[in-house]
């Protein structure tokens, strides 16, 4: 490693930035056909860069890029919850409220802003010493982030397709810096799955439709952030998920005994992980906004996250929400009606199946 990777690791380190890693940009040719396979198959996703050239080589963004610098943040924190998971799901137990669940990726402010100001950080020590161009992006770019995170020693990828840390497992924000500085690429991580399978066989909905292979339009993560229509037969595997899937995470055995994260951003201190489902179908824009702009998921705005509230009551099937699920008949957006009718026709039909 030169002095240039060294100094770039050490400040990375006191910025509190989990894992540093770098990788050349070379264009990422192994994924191509891949990536033409998922095109050919109608299963790239709306949020994806459809230019697949784009997707794999760096200098289609940067033409003197060089070196990129990828980092890794966990958000795998420790919080006390203080509405009970059996609040949401079909139980006997009495609650106060009837609500849904939020990813971790979710929990506290927008990991969008977070890593954006840690990168901006590390980017004003490095002008300190050299004088450089570069783009940094986190979600935002065409460039593949875990391919990169892979290439740049972060983790390596599970079966799942989350790329796993040795220290913090795989409950980790990616980002990265495309700069035209020479620097030395980190190396690579073995992947160390071996012949376990706990995800594949957890996931609700088959997406993992075999090892390393994910199809994103059955992926619950992306169900509860897209605006195309829902097959029936996946909203009733989405139980009570408000935005985003840990699933597959929560199962895996290398999420187990790893380094807890220490970035307070990512508190629940607003939602302690869960939504109340009859406050958010009573929302104005204004009020959701006050609450909620701050997390990575209002960015799919209110109505999204309020079918989701709606698919969450169908598949709770318990008769005393049906007044939350008549109140939304009357909304002025045909989506909101369309699911709306689903449910409650869900839960007559559970009734009647029941008798």
């Amino acid at each position: 490693m030169n002095q240039l990777n060294k100094f770039i690791a050490e400040k990375a380190k006191e910025l509190n930035i989990d894992i540093c890693g770098f990788t050349d940009a070379l264009a990422l040719i192994n994924i191509r056909d891949y990536l033409i396979l998922r095109k050919d198959n109608n299963i790239q996703t709306e949020f994806e860069e459809k230019d697949i050239d784009k997707r794999i080589d760096p200098k289609l963004t940067m033409p003197n890029c060089k070196s990129i610098i990828v980092i890794g943040i966990s958000y795998n924190i420790e919080a006390k919850r203080t509405v009970p998971l059996a609040s949401c799901e079909q139980t006997k137990r009495t609650v106060p409220t009837v609500c849904g669940r939020l990813s971790k990726s979710t929990w506290g402010i927008d990991y969008h802003m977070v890593l954006k100001n840690k990168m901006n950080l590390l980017i004003e020590e490095l002008k300190k010493v050299t004088d450089f161009e570069y783009k940094c992006f986190v979600d935002t770019g065409p460039l593949i982030d875990r391919e990169l995170a892979k290439k740049a020693g972060i983790g390596y990828y599970g079966k799942n397709c989350s790329i796993i840390n040795d220290d913090y497992g795989s409950f980790i924000f990616l980002g990265y810096i495309m700069t035209n500085l020479d620097l030395d690429p980190s190396e690579k991580l073995e992947e160390d799955c071996g012949d376990c399978n706990l995800c594949i066989k957890a996931c609700p909905t088959g997406a993992l439709e075999e090892p390393y292979k994910l199809n994103p339009k059955k992926c619950i993560s992306y169900l509860t952030q897209t605006k195309d229509n829902i097959p029936t037969e996946l909203r009733e595997k989405m139980g009570v998920k408000i935005y985003g899937c840990d699933t597959c995470q929560l199962v895996c055995p290398k999420n187990k005994d790893i380094k807890r994260s220490s970035h307070m951003e990512f508190l629940p201190k607003i939602s302690n992980g869960y939504v109340n489902i009859e406050e958010l179908l009573g929302m104005s824009n204004r009020e959701f906004k006050k609450k909620y702009g701050e997390m990575a998921g209002s960015w799919r705005g209110k109505t999204i996250l309020k079918r989701n509230t709606i698919i969450a009551l169908a598949n709770m099937k318990k008769e005393e929400n049906l007044n939350l699920l008549i109140s939304q008949l009357d909304d002025s957006n045909p989506m909101i009606k369309e699911y709306t009718e689903w449910a409650i026709v869900n839960i007559f039909l559970t009734r009647l199946s029941t008798k």
